[in-house]
């Protein structure tokens, strides 16, 4: 479904994706993970066209997508919850919602029933209707986070890429993130997951990349490289 071969990218002069190349095939979810600044963000900003690759391919089913401006590649169906939530905080949670159905209400890609849909992110985050009418400027972290992942799967997307989705969460709030993405993953979402917290990424996930310094480093199926002994004691606090 989507596959990176040889990606480079950075900012200005400074080259943070090294060469990089993973796959993520249909209905899978596959985890990168990594400490912080190992370019995790800037891949995920890369394959959203956030930012332009220097050099690679991004394929998706099979279309080399590097490099073509973000909302071209928001309609052939990459959704993006980025780090931070990013959510419009003068719009209601409704509207937010709804923008990120707009290729959708566009005519850029199959309408589909956008109402349904909607009604489904309400039946997963039951918290964002009681607070549809809202600004999401005046959200909790937990409720824009639900926000910016429920605005990202209205567009119904091909790959729905997380981008650190428990960042600043009480835990009780990052169980419930991960319980989300474990229905998304039954429900063959096909998904490309960074995230801090390595154990639980490699949990959920079926397959995983160990980023270091711009390059992929280890691979393999998640429960796999949990029993990694150097995953473990670089990224999983030596087993302890």
């Amino acid at each position: 479904m989507l596959t990176v071969t040889d990606l480079h990218a950075g900012y200005g002069k400074v080259e943070v994706l090294k060469g990089i190349s993973f796959s993520v095939p249909k209905g899978q979810l596959v985890t990168l993970i990594g400490s912080n600044g190992a370019g995790k963000t800037t891949t995920m900003r890369a394959i959203s066209g956030i930012v332009k690759p220097t050099g690679g391919r991004i394929e998706l089913a099979g279309e080399n997508i590097a490099g073509i401006d973000c909302h071209h590649i928001a309609r052939r169906g990459i959704a993006h919850s980025p780090e931070g939530r990013r959510v419009f905080a003068s719009l209601s949670v409704t509207d937010n919602l709804r923008l990120g159905a707009f290729p959708r209400l566009t005519g850029h890609r199959a309408k589909g029933d956008v109402s349904a849909d909607m009604e489904r992110v309400f039946e997963m985050f039951p918290r964002l209707r009681e607070r549809a009418f809202q600004y999401a400027g005046t959200l909790s972290g937990g409720e824009q986070q639900m926000l910016a992942m429920g605005r990202a799967l209205m567009l119904e997307p091909e790959v729905l890429l997380l981008d650190e989705p428990s960042m600043g969460l009480a835990p009780r709030l990052v169980a419930e993130v991960f319980a989300t993405i474990g229905n998304l993953k039954a429900a063959s979402i096909t998904m490309l997951l960074v995230e801090q917290f390595a154990a639980a990424a490699l949990e959920v996930a079926d397959y995983a990349y160990v980023m270091e310094n711009g390059s992929i480093r280890h691979e393999g199926p998640a429960q796999q490289l949990k029993n990694n002994a150097a995953v473990r004691a670089a990224y999983l606090g030596g087993g302890h």
